[in-house]
C-alpha cells in the first residue's frame, strides 16, 4: 500500500491527526488510524458534521508478500470482462479470441490459493503500511509451505499459532511460579520446625542468649518466606494464570471469521472460473454457428445464431457479476486482514508487557524477602558482638561456686 502521490489527496485534503490514506486492491481509497488501527472506506473529517469527500484515485497495491503486495485484483477485472464480452458479441470475426486486456491481466497477476497477487516480474516493490516496524499487517498475506507436510499454512494461521503459543508459554510460566511457591512453603515449614529443636538449649551466658536468638531468627525467617509465597501467589502466579482466560476461545472465533472469508473467496473464485469457461464455450458455439451461416444461409441458422449470441451475452454478464462478487469478497478479506492482524499485534505487545511487569514484581518481592531475611539475623549479630567469656565465667561462678577456701597441708 502506498500513500497518495503528490498532487492528489495529500495536497488537497488535510486528514485528522493519526489518519493516513491508502489504496485498496481495486484502486479504491481507504483510511487507517495508525493510533487505534481502525480502518474505514469513508474519509474521516477533522470537523464534526462535515461530510467526507473522497479525492481522486490511482491504481495501487496493498501490503507486501516477500517484497511484493497482494493486489486483490482478479485475473480479469469487471471492466475488461465487459469490454471483451461486448466486442465478442458484436464482431463475429473476433469470437473466441483473447482480448488484449485479458492477456495483460494474466501476465501481471498470479493467483495463489484463490487470492490474486501482482506478478513479481511486473510489479515494483511497494512501501509498507508500517515501515521499519516489521508489522504483522505487512508480511502475512501469502500462504507458507507446511514444513511437516505437503500442504500449506495460511499466513494468518501462523499469527494465530503464535498467539496460542504465547498463551501456552504464559501458562507454563504460571506453573513455574507455582512450583517456586511450593518450595518456599516447604522451606518455611522446615525452618519453623528447626527453630523448635532443643539442641544446645542448655547453653548459658551471653553465648546462650545469642544461640537462642539464632533459633528465633529461623522462626522469623520462616514467617518471611510464608509471606513471600503468599505474595507470589496473589501478585504473580494468579495474574499470569487468569490473564485472558477466554483467549483461546476468542482466537478460535477470529480464526473461523477469517477462514470463512477465505472460503467465500475460494467459492467466488471458482464461480469466476466456471463463468469464464462457460463464456468461452458460448463464444466458441457462436463462432461455429457463424461459420456455418457463411456456408449455408437459412432462417433456422439465423435463429440459432441469435440464440447463441444471447447465450454468449448472458455468459458475459454472468462472468462480470461473478468477478464483481469476487472483488467484493477479496476486498472484505483484505480489510479484515489488515484490521485483525493489527489487533493481534496489539494483543501480543500487551501480553509481553504484562508478563514483563509481573516478572519485575517477582524480582521486587525477592529483593524485599532478602531484605527481611537480613533483618532477622541482625539481632543475632548484635548479641554475638556482646559475647564476653570473662563475664560469662563470672556469672557462672557466682551461681555455682562451692567455696573459696583452698585446702592446706595436713599436720601430724
Amino acid at each position: 500500500m502506498v500513500p497518495p502521490p503528490p498532487g492528489e489527496e495529500s495536497q488537497t485534503v488535510i486528514l485528522p491527526p493519526g489518519w493516513q490514506s491508502y489504496l485498496s486492491p481495486q484502486g479504491r481509497r481507504y483510511y487507517v488510524n495508525t493510533t487505534t488501527n481502525e480502518t474505514t472506506w469513508e474519509r474521516p473529517s477533522s470537523s464534526p458534521g462535515i461530510p467526507a469527500s473522497p479525492g481522486p484515485h490511482r491504481s495501487s497495491l496493498p501490503p507486501t508478500v516477500n517484497g511484493y503486495h497482494a493486489s486483490g485484483i482478479p485475473a480479469h477485472p469487471p471492466e475488461t470482462a465487459h469490454m471483451s464480452v461486448r466486442k465478442s458479441t458484436g464482431d463475429p470475426q473476433n469470437l473466441g479470441s483473447s482480448s488484449p486486456g485479458k492477456k495483460q491481466s494474466k501476465e501481471n497477476t498470479i493467483t495463489i490459493n484463490c487470492v490474486t497477487f501482482p506478478h513479481p516480474d511486473t510489479m515494483p516493490e511497494q512501501q509498507l503500511l508500517k515501515p521499519t516496524e516489521w508489522s504483522y499487517c505487512d508480511y502475512f498475506w501469502a500462504d507458507k509451505k507446511d514444513p511437516q507436510g505437503n500442504g500449506t499454512v495460511a499466513g494468518f494461521e501462523l499469527l494465530l499459532q503464535k498467539q496460542l503459543k504465547g498463551k501456552q508459554m504464559q501458562k507454563e510460566m504460571s506453573e513455574f511460579i507455582r512450583e517456586r511457591i511450593k518450595i518456599e512453603e516447604e522451606y518455611a515449614k522446615n525452618l519453623a520446625k528447626l527453630s523448635q529443636n532443643s539442641l544446645a538449649a542448655q547453653e548459658e551466658g551471653s553465648l546462650g542468649e545469642a544461640w537462642a536468638q539464632v533459633k528465633k531468627s529461623l522462626a522469623d525467617e520462616a514467617e518471611v518466606h510464608l509471606k513471600f509465597s503468599a505474595k507470589l501467589h496473589s501478585e504473580v502466579e494468579k495474574p499470569l494464570m487468569n490473564f485472558r482466560e477466554n483467549f483461546k476461545k476468542d482466537m478460535k472465533k477470529c480464526d473461523h471469521h477469517i477462514a470463512d472469508l477465505r472460503k467465500q473467496l475460494a467459492s467466488r473464485y471458482a464461480s469466476v472460473e466456471k463463468a469464464r469457461k462457460s463464456l468461452t464455450e458460448r463464444q466458441r458455439d457462436l463462432e461455429m454457428k457463424t461459420q456455418q451461416l457463411e456456408i449455408k444461409l437459412s432462417n433456422k441458422m439465423e435463429e440459432d445464431i441469435k440464440k447463441a449470441r444471447r447465450k454468449s451475452t448472458q455468459a458475459g454478464d454472468d462472468l462480470m457479476r461473478c468477478v464483481d462478487l469476487y472483488n467484493q469478497a477479496q476486498s472484505k478479506w483484505f480489510e479484515e486482514m489488515v484490521t485483525t492482524t493489527l489487533e493481534l499485534e496489539r494483543l501480543e505487545v500487551e501480553r509481553v508487557e504484562m508478563i514483563r511487569q509481573h516478572l519485575c514484581q517477582y524480582t521486587q518481592l525477592r529483593h524485599e524477602t532478602d531484605m527481611f531475611n537480613q533483618s532477622t539475623v541482625e539481632p543475632v549479630d548484635q548479641l554475638l558482638q556482646k559475647v564476653d567469656p570473662a563475664k560469662d565465667r563470672e556469672l557462672w561462678v557466682r551461681e555455682h561456686k562451692t567455696g573459696n577456701i583452698r585446702p592446706v597441708d595436713m599436720e601430724i
